[in-house]
């Protein structure tokens, strides 16, 4: 009985996986066509600004010369068309606006630059071999990528620790932190729908040497007592119908456990929220990475 029972789990975790991956490929390719059209934007824009500069520089003589046209009589007419010009553009305005509005332009090409480089590395398909990544920055993109998920709801706090590079199947794991993100997301979305309120979400890394902890915690309504020992079961969901499959935190617990040999636990308290712990084993590689970065570490501030 329990073949039969695991074998349509086992296909639907694959069939997930392999929609995951195509959506993967998909995004790096959108990614990758975005690139090029914002850096002729930011280009663009750069030009631009170093242009106007140029040109307030021009619109200053011009004004001084207006000034000593306006104070002869024979010269005054000109000067008195140059200043209706000025004030019909509204000049001062446009003198005093257009570096804002440049600088609101480059600040939105660098934020899309940000979600296009995260999107990016996020959508990075994985070999059959774990490579060593930083945890921390996945985290970082990992958040980018699905700020529209939390940011009406929560703050974000980060508190990461000093991580050595941890061998892992990164594409993979980045799905399991998109997965806890969102969910620690819609927990604090139902305490504060309808309210002006915002909850929290914090998000921390440490090490003890032989593993790599990540805590994801959310202000939520923490997981009814009844349901604790179901969350992880495949096609189990709180969510209405055609909203949740159901598979988010089993896909999630076989990535950590089967692909990782790590764990995925959680601590709840109803009305208070719930943290998730991603534990991930370090492997000798890990450790030897440590041990080097922490000797450089040292022999920088012995070289100061």
């Amino acid at each position: 009985g329990v073949q039969t029972c695991a074998l349509p789990i086992l296909e639907t975790q694959l069939r997930q996986a392999q929609k995951l991956e195509s959506i993967g490929q998909l995004a790096a390719g959108i990614a990758h066509e975005i690139n090029t059209p914002m850096q002729y934007i930011g280009d663009s824009i750069y030009f631009l600004q170093e242009a106007f500069e140029d040109q307030r520089r021009l619109i200053d003589v011009a004004a001084d010369i207006a000034r000593q046209l306006g104070t002869r009589p024979d010269t005054a007419p000109m000067a008195a068309a140059l200043h209706n010009v000025a004030e019909r553009i509204e000049l001062d305005y446009l003198l005093e606006s257009t570096p804002r509005a440049f600088a609101r332009v480059a600040d939105g090409v660098a934020r899309v630059t940000k979600i296009v480089q995260a999107m990016k590395e996020f959508a990075h398909p994985d070999s059959e071999e774990k490579t060593p990544n930083d945890l921390n920055h996945a985290i970082e993109n990992a958040l980018v990528l699905c700020r529209n998920e939390y940011k009406y709801v929560a703050e974000v706090e980060t508190t990461f620790g000093d991580l050595p590079l941890v061998r892992c199947h990164l594409g993979e794991l980045n799905q399991v932190l998109l997965n806890l993100i969102v969910n620690a997301a819609h927990a604090i979305a139902d305490v504060v729908a309808g309210t002006e309120q915002r909850g929290l979400i914090r998000i921390s890394t440490e090490t003890d040497g032989a593993t790599v902890t990540i805590a994801v915690s959310d202000s939520g309504t923490g997981i009814p007592e009844g349901i604790r020992d179901r969350i992880f079961d495949p096609f189990f969901t709180t969510k209405p119908v055609g909203q949740g499959s159901g598979q988010g935190l089993a896909l999630a617990r076989a990535i950590v456990a089967n692909k990782h040999g790590g764990q995925l636990t959680f601590e709840t308290a109803v009305g208070r929220g719930t943290t998730f712990f991603v534990r991930l084993p370090l492997e000798a590689d890990d450790a030897a990475n440590r041990d080097a970065r922490s000797e450089e570490h040292t022999s920088e501030l012995q070289s100061h």
